[in-house]
């Protein structure tokens, strides 16, 4: 708890239910909160540094993996001596897909039975500080922290049909990772995520090339889940 970053604290303190067991131990490890027998989880950051904790405990635990994203982001930033001098909107907008960037660790965990995915979407402040040392990449500028300004919406993704579900409705059945990051107005590195994720869980397939470019198809088990 006391390298706890204030967006984690705020988000287990804005989660959790009276009844709650926090920070409790369960099989080697520390767990944000614990309610019926359901361990969750918030991670902020990458899921490839959960990875080995989620693999050992899902054998004989549910776990809800509890990820925020920031729909509407304000950048603060503060001098060497802690002043603001400046806040402002990023012009950068989060959505549900940008899930898919996270989930390329382990995509096939979401069609174990034992977990669930839970988005949070979030207005947040991210604090900048002045540090030409550690910040040469970003003119001098590094990320202190982020703070929760509010929790808009949230969304459960707990099965490979959930996931497939974030698929553009206006998609063909045949399509490229071009195609698709046109569709979702994101860059094509997220498209090539979204692609390998729901190939993985039987949602789409390879079925030939245009090109240089890899062509998709939707697949029977996504059509099955369309007509229901």
């Amino acid at each position: 708890m006391l390298r706890e970053k204030p967006l984690h604290a705020a988000l287990k303190h804005w989660y959790a239910e009276d009844a709650d067991l926090i920070e409790e131990p369960v099989a080697g490890f520390v767990i944000d909160l614990v309610r019926d027998g359901t361990l969750i989880e918030i991670q902020t950051r990458s899921f490839s540094s959960i990875k080995p904790k989620l693999t050992k405990l899902l054998d004989e635990h549910s776990v809800h993996l509890v990820h925020p994203i920031a729909v509407e982001k304000w950048i603060l930033k503060l001098d060497q001596v802690g002043e603001v001098t400046s806040r402002r909107r990023s012009p950068k907008r989060g959505a549900p897909v940008d899930l898919f960037g996270e989930l390329v660790s382990f995509p096939e965990l979401v069609a174990h039975t034992h977990l669930t995915v839970e988005i949070l979407l979030t207005r947040e402040e991210e604090v900048r500080r002045l540090d030409r040392k550690r910040g040469w990449r970003r003119k001098g500028w590094v990320v202190e922290e982020r703070r929760l300004l509010e929790v808009v919406d949230r969304l459960i993704i707990d099965s490979p049909d959930a996931l497939a579900s974030l698929l553009p409705s206006e998609m063909p059945r045949e399509f490229t990772t071009a195609d698709l990051g046109k569709a979702l107005r994101r860059h094509r590195r997220l498209a090539q995520q979204m692609t390998y994720c729901l190939r993985r869980i039987g949602m789409i397939e390879r079925v030939g090339k245009d090109g240089n470019a890899i062509v998709y198809a939707r697949t029977d088990q996504f059509d099955r889940m369309q007509d229901r």
